[in-house]
């Protein structure tokens, strides 16, 4: 994706709405000029599974009439269709998506590499902390509780994991923490919030944007892209982000599954030396589908 919209000169934005919050973008910018100090330690939380698995021994039903099912798997694996793969529950199947970590987490994700500045990067190690998975045959096959953490060149530690009701990022340094929670930036006492002219500024969805609406981000981050359509400029969160951001989620997702340390290069984007984790980089396409990379 990066390698086309780069040669054919289009404008991608990727749906990472949170980075046109203002508290987002403030909780960030505090962290790129060390208003924390040294950052140590990143900590994200994703909420529980929103979605209750019929779990093994589900049947599968016929499609809905008008539904043409086959298409809708796509490349996917063939499998007996059943409401809760389908609409919103499609999250929780590893054939389509990656549980929380690729719902809500990629959000949090992206706020956490955005306050880090490795947001055209990432981590050099990925590892399982004390994941739970569903029962074999369960139709929702992704983790019932998250938990892994990352390290990144510089050391800083990432760490993503479950926490009922509650989707945030941490920013944990030398001199006190920073928060981001539900559209709201919150700050250890003593933590200076005022960036100046001379201050590390981070893109605006919105130029004259100053209120602090969570509800006006998705509108906001639509409008930076249209706005950038016209432009020709890169908008806010644009495709090589929205890859690296989804590049973290798979890797938690496969030290997951397979329950180890992982080694990343970042630079190669490739896993070292060891084989069953590389071949969960990609995915065979179901014939007659294929991936065209010309």
């Amino acid at each position: 994706m990066v390698a086309a919209v780069r040669a054919h000169g289009r404008i991608l934005q990727t749906g990472s709405q949170h980075r046109s919050v203002p508290a987002a973008r403030h909780a960030c910018e505090l962290i790129r000029n060390h208003r924390i100090g040294d950052l140590q330690r990143i900590e994200t939380f994703v909420p529980e599974n929103n979605a209750v698995d019929p779990g093994p021994g589900w049947e599968g039903t016929p499609a809905p009439d008008g539904f043409d099912y086959d298409t809708w798997l796509g490349p996917a694996p063939e499998a007996p269709y059943h409401p809760d793969r389908c609409l919103y529950r499609f999250r929780f199947n590893l054939d389509y998506s990656g549980g929380q970590v690729t719902n809500f987490g990629t959000h949090m994700l992206d706020i956490a590499q955005w306050g880090h500045g490795t947001d055209l990067t990432g981590p050099v190690e990925i590892e399982d902390s004390d994941s739970i998975w569903p029962q074999p045959g369960s139709l929702h096959n992704t983790a019932t509780k998250v938990g892994f953490r990352a390290r990144y060149e510089d050391g800083v530690e990432l760490t993503c994991r479950t926490k009922p009701k509650t989707s945030a990022c941490r920013f944990v340094g030398t001199k006190g923490w920073v928060q981001y929670q539900s559209g709201k930036m919150t700050c250890s006492e003593d933590i200076d919030t005022a960036i100046g002219p001379n201050d590390i500024h981070l893109p605006r969805s919105i130029a004259e944007r100053t209120e602090n609406d969570r509800k006006q981000s998705l509108p906001d981050h639509i409008r930076n892209f249209l706005d950038c359509v016209k432009s020709r400029k890169d908008p806010i969160n644009p495709v090589e982000v929205g890859h690296r951001t989804a590049s973290l989620c798979h890797l938690g997702n496969i030290a997951m599954r397979l329950k180890r340390k992982i080694e990343w290069n970042p630079v190669s984007e490739l896993i070292l030396q060891d084989a069953e984790a590389s071949d969960l980089l990609s995915r065979e396409p179901r014939s007659p589908w294929s991936y065209d990379r010309s």
